[in-house]
């Protein structure tokens, strides 16, 4: 009875992820996950990001720096799938979402629902708006809204740097 429930959680697990406490179906992402591999907590100290990511990784990260514009793999990059957080494996934007704005950076018109936040940015001395990985609040770039961008179905570009994704490749089943 016990193997039964497993092999049924199991199945379960393997169809759906787990995207900011909202299920949604697999399908939808065009992509397998295996959440026995995730890491159980997204939250961790400064010390322990310092410790998982790479040194670029954590400049960019977790202490909202850049990369130089058109240095990122992939800013040009055409494969069909999900980009995830590089810092936490959370499922952030479809690949059918990217576009090539131009910027130098990676650009999407959207991203998967409920896993980016967006703050105010006043830094470098002008207004913009900050996105972070909602599961752990690492920087991903900024959004831009009203550019004009009459080909996606919003008028919206989220420019993310590369070192902040991870491209997982959709699955042919």
């Amino acid at each position: 009875m016990l193997l039964n429930r497993f092999k049924i959680l199991s199945l379960s697990v393997q169809r759906n992820i787990f995207v900011h406490r909202n299920l949604i179906p697999l399908s939808q992402f065009h992509h397998s996950s295996n959440l026995s591999d995730r890491k159980m907590s997204k939250e961790r100290s400064e010390d322990e990001w310092r410790v998982i990511l790479s040194p670029e990784q954590f400049r960019i990260i977790r202490q909202k720096g850049t990369e130089p514009p058109g240095s990122g793999e992939y800013n040009k990059f055409k494969g069909k799938g999900i980009y995830n957080c590089a810092a936490c494996d959370t499922p952030l934007y479809v690949s059918d979402t990217k576009f090539d704005s131009g910027c130098g950076w990676p650009a999407f018109f959207e991203s998967i629902p409920g896993a980016v936040n967006s703050k105010e940015d006043n830094s470098l001395g002008m207004k913009r708006t900050e996105i972070t990985c909602a599961a752990c609040g690492g920087h991903l770039g900024h959004v831009f809204k009203g550019e004009g961008w009459k080909h996606t179905p919003a008028d919206e570009r989220h420019c993310v740097n590369s070192v902040s994704i991870k491209f997982s490749q959709e699955n042919k089943e």
